[in-house]
């Protein structure tokens, strides 16, 4: 008898949760989920991407992009480094979020500032593409570039590393999206390009990188490859819908990273590099800070237990300040650039 018992009361709690399933799928049918983001090629990817995996997860929403101008796309003819700020690529979504214009954001996590506006949070890191850098040409390769090449960028953390090795290169001013990009290098511009490899490799473009750049040469961005999503705090709906979508081990390494960051003071368009490495518990980090002109590269290294990641790149960002990063950063913040062989910093 009392199997029978159990077995009516396992069939009404069955009952119940597609009782409850029903009930959430057509909530969830009647919720529109905005999804903010810039309006380039590769951020609609993105946003893109994350709107695929979350209706793979719950085929009942309905999810649309609002494309939103920030400061950085509309200044494409000045360094990044000599606009200054921090947020340049999230500010405007930013605004989005806390207006109710956009539910979540999806930013290419090597643009976002390590302080947030209140009320708002980073909520969710995806899984990483490849970090490193890209390097594009008819060149063979970085180290057969002939002596006073022209290599386009816009990142004075790129520029400097590749200068340290190479002061004979020509550094000169490279923005706009991928897609221009490599057009006015197929258009004879320079006679190299560097960009992320992870955004090449998302657009299907994998064929046009020459050679993926080893850290040793050039260390990559914080966050570089990795795409987060930012909500509002007390937005309880979109933190439980999105939370399946987080990557625990790049999750770590990256906010390891963002610690480090935040202690040197830095945004995404100073010499500032870190890249951290997640081997079972153990986390392996470096960081670098490099001088605009590439004669001053200051590194250090960074081991110890993933649970105390942050933490480490506390340490990384105090070891790199002991050694002199201080003066360095000083010099940038302070818009004390000297100008270089090219245009980066002119």
């Amino acid at each position: 008898m009392n199997y029978f018992v159990f077995l009516e009361a396992l069939a009404n709690k069955i009952l119940y949760y597609k009782l409850l399933s029903s009930i959430l799928e057509r909530k969830l049918a009647n919720k529109k989920i905005i999804i903010g983001t810039r309006g380039s090629k590769l951020a609609l990817w993105q946003a893109e991407w994350i709107k695929s995996e979350l209706l793979k997860l719950n085929p009942g929403l309905t999810i649309e992009l609002n494309k939103i101008k920030t400061t950085g796309d509309k200044i494409l003819d000045v360094p990044l480094a000599k606009v200054g700020g921090k947020g340049l690529f999230v500010k405007e979504i930013e605004e989005a979020l806390l207006s109710g214009e956009a539910d979540l954001a999806v930013h290419s996590m090597k643009d976002v500032p390590t302080d947030f506006p209140k009320g708002l949070h980073l909520a969710v890191i995806c899984k990483r593409e490849d970090p490193r850098d890209a390097f594009i040409s008819q060149v063979k390769s970085f180290k057969d570039l002939p002596n006073g090449a022209t290599v386009g960028t816009s990142s004075l953390r790129r520029s400097c590393q590749l200068l340290s090795i190479r002061p004979d290169l020509k550094i000169v001013q490279l923005r706009g999206n991928l897609d221009t990009r490599l057009r006015k290098l197929d258009e004879g511009q320079f006679d190299a390009i560097v960009l992320a490899a992870a955004g090449v490799k998302r657009l299907g473009w994998a064929n046009r990188i020459t050679e993926t750049i080893a850290p040793e040469i050039s260390l990559p961005a914080i966050g570089q490859g990795a795409i987060g999503i930012e909500c509002r705090i007390d937005d309880e709906f979109i933190n439980k819908l999105i939370a399946p979508l987080n990557h625990d081990e790049t999750s770590i390494c990256v906010r390891a990273e963002r610690a480090c960051l935040k202690k040197l003071e830095g945004g995404c368009q100073v010499p500032i590099a870190a890249h951290a490495v997640l081997a079972g518990d153990k986390l392996s980090m470096n960081g670098l800070v490099g001088s605009v002109s590439g004669d001053r590269i200051i590194k250090s290294h960074i081991e110890g237990k993933a649970k105390d990641a942050e933490s480490l790149g506390l340490k990384l960002a105090e070891d790199l300040l002991s050694k002199g990063a201080k003066k360095i950063l000083d010099e940038v913040y302070g818009k004390d650039i000297r100008p270089i062989n090219g245009e980066i910093a002119s």
